[in-house]
Parts: C-alpha cells; structure tokens; sequence
C-alpha cells in the first residue's frame, strides 16, 4: 500500500489525537479518518501491530519487519485491556509520525 499523502501535523492534527484517546473504536469524526489513514499507509518495515496472545484476554507488542515471509518481532509489553493497547499503538505510531510524545 502507497504512503499516505496526507501528512500528520503535530499542531494541527492534536484534537483528532485527542478524540482517538477518547474513544479508539467507534465512529470516528473524518479528521481522525485522515490521521488514522495516515498511520495505517506507513511502511511495514518497523510498524507497531498487536498479537493475540489468549483471545479477548491479553495481546502483545509487535513490530513488523516489512518482508514478506520474515517474521515479526514481539516486543515484551503485554496488555489486558484492548482498548489501552490501541492507545498505545496510537501514541507510538504519532511519535513516529511527528517526532513528538503525544500528551494526551
């Protein structure tokens, strides 16, 4: 999948962080639609993916390798709450993005 050619600004781009850390699924309002595009059309190679580890009971940190056929990397953070791993997620992907720690 091409990279986004939409750009995550730090400034601009905080209420739809904000509204993600508030609810991660769900409706989403078309500026969150935007930034979550964005992160998703990012390169593989390195990307933050989750692991089911016991199904609807603890996932794990992954990182992809971006090869075909090479196997991920899982990182040692293990989450309960899904919710909170989609945050997470979150918060990497936009330090990747922008260079900066999200806030919120």
């Amino acid at each position: 999948m091409p990279a986004s050619i939409y750009k995550i600004h730090k400034v601009n781009d905080l209420p739809y962080a904000a509204e993600f850390m508030r609810a991660p699924v769900g409706h989403q309002s078309p500026g969150l639609q935007r930034v979550l595009h964005a992160m998703r059309g990012e390169p593989l190679a390195g990307k933050y993916v989750l692991v089911v580890t016991k199904p609807h009971v603890e996932w794990q940190l992954a990182q992809l390798s971006g090869e075909r056929g090479r196997p991920l990397a899982r990182l040692e953070v293990f989450y309960t709450d899904l919710l909170e791993a989609e945050r997470d997620i979150f918060r990497r992907r936009w330090l990747d993005a922008t260079g900066e720690r999200l806030g919120c």
